[in-house]
C-alpha cells in the first residue's frame, strides 16, 4: 500500500458537493434546530469534529482518489458519486420544503437520515476505491459522531411528535 501526497481533484469535487449545500443550510436551518443542538452528546460531537477535519485533509492531499485507469474498482467511485448525487437531491428536496425538522429528518426513499448517512457511505466507498486506510478510519470516526448526533436529533423529534399526538 503506497500513498501519494498530491492534490485530489476527485476529493475536491466530493467536498464541494458536501459543503455547498451545508453553507446554504446555515441560512435555512429547520425551525427550532437550536433546541436539538444544545443537548448534543459531547463525545459524538468531538468525534464528528475530528472526523470532519481529518476527512477534509485526507481527501484533498492523497491522489489515490483521482482516476488513473478504468477498472472494476472504478465502479466503487461511480457508486460513491451516485450517492453524492442522492445527497444533492436530499438538499434540493429540503430547500424546496417548509424546512421543518420533519423535512430535515425524513427518509429519502428507504434511506434514514439521508443528510448524514449518504455522504458517510460515499466517502467510505471513496476510501475503499483509493485503498486509503487513513481516509477509511477518518470516515468511520466522522460517521460515528455525525450519524450518532443525527440519530439523537431524529429520536428527539419522534418523541416530540408522539407527545403532540
Amino acid at each position: 500500500m503506497s500513498f501519494n501526497f498530491v492534490f485530489s481533484y476527485i476529493g475536491a469535487i466530493f467536498l464541494l458537493m458536501l459543503m455547498i449545500p451545508n453553507f446554504i443550510w446555515t441560512k435555512h436551518q429547520p425551525k427550532n434546530y437550536e433546541s436539538y443542538v444544545k443537548n448534543e452528546n459531547k463525545l459524538l460531537l468531538c468525534l464528528e469534529r475530528i472526523g470532519e477535519v481529518s476527512v477534509t485533509g485526507f481527501v484533498l492531499v492523497f491522489d489515490d482518489f483521482n482516476i488513473n485507469e478504468i477498472s472494476m474498482n472504478t465502479l466503487l467511485l461511480l457508486i460513491a458519486f451516485l450517492l453524492m448525487l442522492l445527497y444533492e437531491w436530499f438538499w434540493i428536496r429540503y430547500f424546496h420544503s417548509e424546512q421543518t425538522m420533519q423535512d430535515f429528518y425524513g427518509n429519502l426513499f428507504f434511506i434514514p437520515i439521508p443528510g448524514a448517512v449518504l455522504p458517510v457511505i460515499a466517502f467510505l466507498l471513496l476510501a475503499i476505491y483509493g485503498r486509503n486506510l487513513f481516509l477509511f478510519i477518518a470516515v468511520l470516526i466522522l460517521g460515528i459522531g455525525h450519524i450518532g448526533i443525527h440519530l439523537q436529533h431524529r429520536s428527539k423529534l419522534q418523541t416530540l411528535m408522539k407527545e403532540e399526538g
